[in-house]
């Protein structure tokens, strides 16, 4: 049978495989994971050489593994938690040397050292299936956890030893807590000490979450699943860390839990004491603490309000190499996020720092810029701000001693270019490209530019603007923590081949998706839904003067997933003058059902700001639908519950409004299975040719 773009997007896991990616560098190598091809959904560890600019296999799961993967139940949450698509080697960690990595397949712990020409790989006891195993900067143990609890095993040893113990079902050692790992962006629950002498390690208890059930109704005799769901205005779990040490001794980090819930981040570098950050529900004020790595005592270093919320900024706080506090604040008197060492601006007013990367003794590696269309990894000195030597478009980095590794794209490729930099002073040292293995997609997009770049136009290939009116399909996003207009071919290949089927596709980011400052990213506080879809009909009027002729706007669809998939909803209900039919996968529909870290953050406790709710909720909206509408949704999905589109369809019912519900068995959040994922743009394609009378 012939390959399509849907088959294959859905084969290559939207062409993620086969792509490198973590890089670990070093004087000596970059260490890094790729699968063996474009389709190939097991991913191994590899070793890029500086000496010989040659790549070598490091490990390859097949291997080991006789059949199909068998995962922990916590590691497959990890998973979905990350949007993890491979297996396989799918994480690693390396010690201070760069010479020893440890990492799990099928939830057995392995070692290997990477200075070896045919490295040995050696399984490390462990007493079950583990979790994140972490090898200690020594490079002679690797912790991880196994049954809710964290254990240590020595490398050359043939014991494991339990460090912590849960005391009840409902505790858990060593892992992140749902709100921390979906919502902040901290997937790590354990950290080991610099000097090897222990670990900070969390716990949480998920005694007061209230426990929520994911059945799989296709199949009856199948137990639901226990799912601890912190939704908007209950219970979160109660969050502590811990230092604990290898000589036995245990003692709690001490801080106000009921002010400041949230453990947002651990920072532990040999340039100062571990830095723990904490934030209050409501995320309008943070404290950063210094922990003593022997006693445990605290000291206080920052304490920051906004009257909004604190952003979580990935890479910071932490210290650089000298001993200095790096953060990223949003600058209101500026409108910039900006990077700050000791609460001294190192970043110009318009320059905006979306992540710090990496840092050494005089730089700091940050991705951000003045258009987020073009978002860059630039070094930033005390002298200026250096873009780093890659193409134009998009980029990133990491550094390791006086190696650094890029990876960049462009709009005008769906390619990812990998490349290995010998830094220098001045002009850095191109040593060599690490290969992708990514196929390359069968479309080839051609994206048109609106006003300053926060709006694409994606006509089909070969049309000439102005030649024809087409029907549009609005494609966005739309919401906080997600850009859907950046320049890399790559983010638009599913909407050329949509386009290609005859339709011009709008895409664009309005107020609330990050990217162009604080006041931008916090004018949708207490309203997810007004400002956000008022900027999507701008888009499109924008887009219909930008290319006259071109776009028939008497005929307008939108789709989306997730937060895409409410908002296209939201289009139809809201706005049926301006669009004709929705597709909404995923959709948060009643957000008094979503969880309490995200939630509340922009739209309050719903017992404090019930009106913020109610203005953001589709569920009263239901009577307006006079538009085709398809809900979408998967079944298993344990972030955005099926209960949203039930609850919607429900309502819709009630109000005698004809609708269509699509859902999916065994399909979470991600929606990875091949077959599914590829029909599922096929169904999409169905509808609006149905609806929009192409």
């Amino acid at each position: 049978m012939a390959d399509s773009y849907p088959r294959q997007r859905a084969r290559t896991r939207a062409f993620r495989l086969g792509a490198p990616r973590a890089f670990t560098p070093s004087d000596e190598r970059v260490v890094f994971l790729r699968s063996k091809g474009g389709s190939d959904p097991l991913t191994c560890l590899w070793a890029w050489d500086l000496e010989s600019s040659s790549e070598r296999l490091i490990f390859d799961p097949t291997d080991v593994l006789a059949d199909d993967e068998e995962l922990p139940a916590a590691e497959r949450a990890r998973r979905e938690r990350m949007r993890e698509v491979s297996g396989g080697v799918t994480a690693y960690s390396v010690d201070a040397q760069g010479t020893m990595a440890a990492f799990a397949l099928s939830g057995t712990p392995y070692a290997v050292r990477l200075n070896e020409p045919n490295p040995e790989v050696i399984e490390v006891a462990a007493p079950g299936p583990v979790v994140d195993p972490r090898i200690d900067p020594t490079g002679t143990r690797v912790a991880y956890v196994n049954d809710r609890a964290v254990w240590v095993a020595d490398i050359s040893g043939e014991d494991a030893e339990r460090l912590t113990h849960p005391d009840s079902d409902t505790v858990s050692w060593g892992l992140a807590d749902f709100a921390a790992a979906e919502e902040l962006d901290r997937m790590r629950g354990f950290w080991w000490l610099a000097d090897a002498t222990g670990l900070l390690i969390e716990r949480f208890d998920e005694a007061h979450v209230q426990t929520w059930w994911i059945a799989d109704p296709s199949d009856p005799s199948a137990v639901p699943t226990e799912h601890r769901y912190p939704q908007a205005g209950t219970a979160n779990a109660d969050v502590s860390l811990w230092l604990v040490l290898l000589d036995g001794t245990s003692t709690e980090i001490s801080w106000d839990h009921d002010a400041l819930p949230y453990l947002q981040s651990v920072h532990v570098s040999k340039h100062g004491d571990p830095l723990v950050t904490l934030l209050s529900r409501d995320q309008r004020r943070q404290v950063i603490l210094a922990v003593d790595p022997r006693t445990a005592a605290t000291r206080l270093l920052r304490e920051r309000t906004d009257p909004e919320w604190i952003d979580v900024v990935s890479g910071v706080p932490s210290w650089d190499e000298a001993g200095r506090l790096l953060e990223v604040i949003a600058d209101r008197a500026t409108d910039t996020y900006r990077l700050v060492r000791d609460d001294v601006a190192l970043t110009p007013k318009g320059f905006q720092v979306h992540g710090v990367l990496d840092h050494g003794p005089d730089w700091v590696l940050v991705h951000g810029g003045d258009n987020p269309f073009h978002d860059r990894a630039t070094l930033v000195t005390d002298a200026d701000l250096r873009p780093l030597p890659m193409r134009a478009g998009m980029s990133s980095a990491t550094r390791g001693g006086t190696t650094l590794v890029t990876t960049s794209t462009n709009i005008d490729s769906t390619a990812t270019r990998v490349q290995v930099w010998r830094a220098g002073v001045g002009e850095d040292q191109l040593l060599g490209e690490i290969e992708s293995r990514a196929e390359i997609p069968l479309v080839q997009p051609k994206v048109f530019p609106v006003g300053d770049e926060q709006t694409v136009v994606v006509f089909p290939t070969g049309y000439e603007p102005g030649s024809k009116a087409l029907p549009v399909i609005m494609s966005p996003y739309g919401g906080p923590h997600a850009r859907m207009v950046v320049a890399s071919g790559l983010a638009f290949g599913s909407t050329q081949w949509l386009a290609d089927q005859g339709f011009a596709i709008v895409v664009a980011d309005g107020r609330g998706t990050p990217g162009r400052g604080p006041a931008w990213d916090r004018a949708v506080k207490g309203d997810l839904a007004s400002l956000i879809l008022d900027d999507q009909v701008s888009a499109l009027t924008a887009a219909a003067v930008a290319y006259p002729g071109s776009l028939d706007t008497t005929r307008v669809g939108i789709r989306g997933w997730s937060f895409g998939g409410y908002l296209a909803a939201l289009a139809v209900l809201r706005r049926p003058d301006v669009f004709h039919a929705a597709v909404a996968g995923a959709p948060v529909t009643e957000w008094r059902l979503y969880d309490t870290a995200y939630t509340e953050r922009y739209l309050g406790h719903p017992n404090e700001d019930p009106s913020a709710y109610d203005r953001s909720s589709l569920l009263p909206l239901a009577a307006n639908l006079e538009r085709p509408l398809l809900l979408v949704h998967g079944l298993a999905d344990d972030n955005v519950v099926m209960a949203h589109t039930l609850q919607l369809s429900g309502a819709l019912l009630a109000s005698g409004k004809q609708h269509s519900v699509l859902p999916l068995s065994g399909v979470t959040h991600m929606t990875p299975q091949e077959i599914i994922a590829e029909n599922l743009l096929l169904a999409e394609l169905d509808f609006f040719r149905e609806h929009l009378k192409q």
